[in-house]
């Protein structure tokens, strides 16, 4: 652990933090739905936000991502097109917004000085990562330290300041991603509404990332087909759809199984729980939400013999070879000839300091 001669130095310079891609194991989508997940984060795709004292306080721009000024019309136009028109400026001013008014609302005081935030990622974009709220999380922790009060917001709830900051740019999504990228590594999640509705938060308990077994990542370099139909689940949910509630339910109950699967060291049973929560995911949404290209992603890994599920809503896939090495050259094959990007995922260990953790197993808030 830093001194406290160490941690004022490193305020007087500023502060630097990150926060990794989520990997969504099992239980996605029904952690909006007051269901389950399993969750990791991965150590080659992350967001860096850098914090520093300054006169004024300023928001910078990313010299690609928040791009403003373009050779002619045309060229903007094709940016645009294929990158959207959201930076991570936004991602940073809301979380301010967000920290800032937790503080006032929970007596929490703040010194006054300025700063200056900056970012950088290379969690590759739409590719169902969770590369926004990365960035919100890695704010958020500069914040947290730069005002010295880490302390004073539970790790519980930090993921619940993430999601407003969230929803204060219309970004519509669950408790899952912004749970594994504060927490970090391997982590089982319990949303179910008497917990969400007595805590404020789910039951999260991180596990031993050496629990996983070696896992792959597909995804397109151009992610372009990402689904273009909007999504009716939410609304026949909200209405009693039976099918839509049942089905929820049982990818809620993968997770569950998913995570005595892990204990036990049984990947045969992991990999039929993947399959199953994608195949329950398709029947409830429908390919036309899917994307074309994402159900490929999926098809590729499954054409020899892997199991596969999305990471996120879409995007990048998931993928377990139950059968060794050899089905991985296979699954390198396929997917050279399918246009797609293949890497061995490395997981990153848990980034919860022992205080914290600590706190966590005194305010049983895991199990």
């Amino acid at each position: 652990m830093a001194s406290e001669m160490e941690m004022e130095m490193e305020m007087e310079m500023g502060v630097e933090r990150r926060a990794y891609a989520r990997v969504g194991l099992l239980g996605n989508p029904s952690d909006v739905y007051g269901g389950r997940a399993l969750s990791f984060t991965i150590a080659d795709f992350f967001a860096t936000v850098r914090l520093r004292p300054s006169p004024d306080l300023l928001i910078q721009p990313h010299p690609h991502h928040d791009l403003v000024a373009f050779p002619s019309l045309p060229q903007l136009v094709s940016r645009l097109q294929s990158e959207g028109y959201y930076g991570g400026v936004r991602l940073l001013m809301a979380t301010c917004k967000v920290f800032y008014n937790h503080c006032i609302q929970n007596n929490i005081s703040l010194k006054a000085e300025n700063f200056t935030l900056s970012y950088d990622t290379n969690i590759p974009r739409q590719a169902g990562l969770s590369g926004s709220s990365a960035i919100v999380c890695a704010a958020l922790s500069c914040l947290l330290d730069f005002y010295d009060v880490r302390h004073l917001i539970k790790v519980e709830i930090r993921p619940n300041l993430i999601l407003e900051a969230e929803k204060e740019l219309g970004i519509v999504a669950g408790l899952q991603d912004r749970v594994a990228q504060v927490y970090g590594g391997l982590v089982y999640m319990d949303f179910s509404k008497e917990h969400m509705d007595k805590l404020g938060h789910g039951i999260y308990t991180p596990l031993d990332v050496n629990l996983l077994p070696p896992l792959y990542l597909i995804y397109a370099e151009n992610p372009s087909d990402s689904g273009k139909v909007h999504s009716t689940v939410r609304l026949r949910w909200l209405d009693g759809d039976e099918f839509i509630i049942s089905s929820m339910k049982e990818v809620a109950q993968l997770a569950l199984n998913g995570h005595k699967a892990l204990l036990q060291e049984d990947y045969a049973e992991l990999a039929r729980l993947m399959n199953r929560n994608f195949d329950l995911r398709r029947q409830m949404f429908g390919d036309d939400v899917l994307g074309l290209v994402n159900i490929k992603m999926v098809e590729v890994a499954r054409s020899v013999g892997a199991s596969s599920k999305f990471t996120g809503s879409g995007g990048a896939v998931v993928v377990l070879c139950p059968d060794g090495e050899a089905q991985v050259e296979l699954l390198h094959k396929a997917c050279q000839e399918a246009g797609f990007v293949l890497q061995q995922i490395g997981v990153t260990p848990s980034v919860l300091t022992e205080e914290e953790l600590a706190s966590l197993l005194t305010s049983g808030s895991v199990n």
